[in-house]
């Protein structure tokens, strides 16, 4: 498939290939956002000067999943563009927690929790957005410097009804849940990321729209012109119900190895395989068209449709080479049975527990969720089906711990 790498200089040409991919749910602020984005563009034109582009991501985890790569990849066509790009790591922002698109509250993180989650973003962003263009900063550097009179100001700009006319904090009062006071200064602060920036524009999840409206207006308070929003759909996960989180278990890494991101990728419904080849591809518009009617019209089968898939998606963060060996490798293993040339090896110098084996290769959170896996079916040692929880590992044997996964035990 091709990919498409305009560059267009005409104010329309660019505000119409900038606003692709947007979702805003109301055609009036789709409408109303795609003028104030030619507003900005032509205000910058005429300034001789780059948009101020960002878009925020909290470090709540170790890993950027192919949800993020929604908006990374937009704010690398407004990099390949000539704008300034900056990527904003909600180091403050994480210890409040979003709950934007949760009925309920989010556990509260330590700055230790936060900033070892934040340690390897920059190098996963760079997968995608050139980094000698790129500004990776995080919003603790300015928010850890406000003053109580100057969030007293901010949350001066705003009512308590304004907050509780969103349907999630809405719907848990109902229910009779608390609503922590601190939830509501996530959108002051995250607010406050774009005064300080001076944004033009700024990025994020359809979810987002109420906190960057709120940044808008805070910049507005501020004196400045109030940012353009660009909010984009939703990735549905890979058990295609829930938004991808790592949280869920249900995500893809930017950084995972190509053999998990292929096999993961195999494992999605035809309706997010769907989904996700408009959303993160990087296939022309008129590719992706006509991938979706080639499988609703039956001219491709949907295992092979997927495998296209999971071969680009490893492409993309891995090279050519890396996603057909990835596809062959799954072949192998998941549909001729095979195992795996290469598998981690854990040594045992006296048989292990079955729970307590499949917990320290990391393959399950818990014992519970370990046991549910055993009696699921879900462990085999040396081909064979272990489903009594009081099993043990002897060494040697194969241990295959759900689809994908295959253990070496091994003698000292």
């Amino acid at each position: 498939m091709t990919t498409d790498h305009p560059n267009p200089s005409h104010l329309d040409e660019q505000t119409r290939l900038l606003i692709s991919g947007c979702e805003f749910g109301d055609v009036e602020l789709e409408r109303a956002m795609g003028q104030r984005l030619r507003e900005r563009l032509a205000q910058a034109s005429e300034g001789q000067r780059a948009l101020r582009v960002y878009a925020g991501y909290d470090p709540s985890a170790p890993d950027l999943h192919l949800g993020h790569s929604i908006t990374l990849r937009k704010l690398r066509q407004f990099q390949q563009l000539g704008h300034d790009v900056t990527v904003v790591l909600g180091t403050v922002t994480a210890m409040v927690g979003d709950t934007s698109d949760r009925t309920s509250s989010r556990p509260r993180r330590s700055p230790q929790e936060v900033e070892a989650a934040a340690a390897t973003y920059a190098e996963q962003i760079a997968l995608i957005l050139d980094p000698a263009r790129t500004t990776v900063a995080k919003n603790s550097d300015w928010l850890g410097e406000l003053q109580p009179a100057q969030i007293l100001d901010l949350a001066s700009e705003f009512t308590v009804q304004q907050f509780l006319a969103r349907d999630n904090y809405r719907r848990r009062l109902e229910r009779g849940e608390p609503v922590g006071l601190h939830e509501f200064f996530y959108a002051l602060l995250q607010g406050y990321d774009a005064v300080y920036l001076r944004a033009d524009v700024q990025l994020g999840a359809t979810e987002q729209l109420f906190n960057i409206f709120a940044g808008a207006k805070l910049q507005e308070a501020a004196g400045q012109k109030p940012c353009a929003a660009l909010t984009f759909p939703i990735l549905v996960g890979t058990d295609g119900v829930e938004r991808m989180s790592k949280s869920r278990g249900n995500s893809i890494g930017l950084a995972e190895a190509p053999d998990e991101q292929f096999g993961k990728a195999m494992s999605i419904s035809d309706a997010t395989m769907l989904q996700w080849a408009g959303l993160i591809t990087e296939w022309s518009p008129s590719d992706v068209a006509r991938f979706r009617d080639d499988v609703l019209a039956g001219r491709i089968h949907p295992m092979e449709a997927k495998k296209r898939l999971g071969r680009h998606i490893v492409e993309m963060y891995h090279g050519g080479e890396a996603s057909w060996a990835a596809q062959e490798r799954f072949e192998r293993v998941h549909q001729r049975g095979a195992e795996p040339d290469v598998m981690p090896e854990v040594v045992l110098a006296q048989p292990i527990p079955l729970v307590d084996f499949i917990l320290e290769v990391g393959a399950a959170a818990s014992r519970s969720a370990a046991r549910r896996l055993i009696v699921g079916g879900g462990v085999s040692i040396d081909g064979q089906k272990a489903t009594a929880v009081e099993h043990a590992v002897t060494a040697p044997a194969t241990v295959k711990v759900g689809p994908r996964r295959f253990y070496r035990a091994v003698l000292p």
